[in-house]
């Protein structure tokens, strides 16, 4: 037997809870013009980041991880949504730091990599 899916009311209730009061407004938004889609990217977060024990990662991790990859693709939502779960998990400041760092090396490395055919023409002068 299948459970029912959460109404709009409780998943906004339960990001409340998890981001520390701070309900991204883009899903404030898609409650009400787009619950469906609200439902669907809840659905999304629960199989990339399970709650239970299934998953191989820790919620600190999976958390640091999601703040990374927001850091490192300019996602302004999802740096301030993993920010405030990491208070609420209280992940120490040195570890979002580290997470900072590891994302700013890894913009860095992607630019050095793009710069291949600039660093080519310059070895043979063209």
């Amino acid at each position: 037997m299948t459970s029912a899916p959460p109404t709009t009311d409780q998943i906004l209730a339960n990001m409340n809870v998890s981001l520390n009061g701070k309900v991204p407004m883009a899903a404030q938004l898609a409650a009400k013009v787009a619950p469906e889609l609200l439902l669907r990217h809840v659905q999304d977060s629960g199989f990339a980041m399970p709650k239970d024990e299934t998953g191989a990662l820790s919620e600190e991790t999976r958390t640091l991880i999601y703040l990374g990859v927001a850091l490192a693709t300019g996602s302004r939502a999802c740096i301030e949504a993993m920010t405030n779960k990491a208070h609420v998990l209280g992940i120490e400041s040195s570890k979002l730091l580290e997470t900072f760092k590891i994302a700013r090396f890894a913009e860095a490395t992607r630019v050095l990599g793009n710069a291949e055919p600039l660093f080519a023409a310059l070895e043979t002068g063209n």
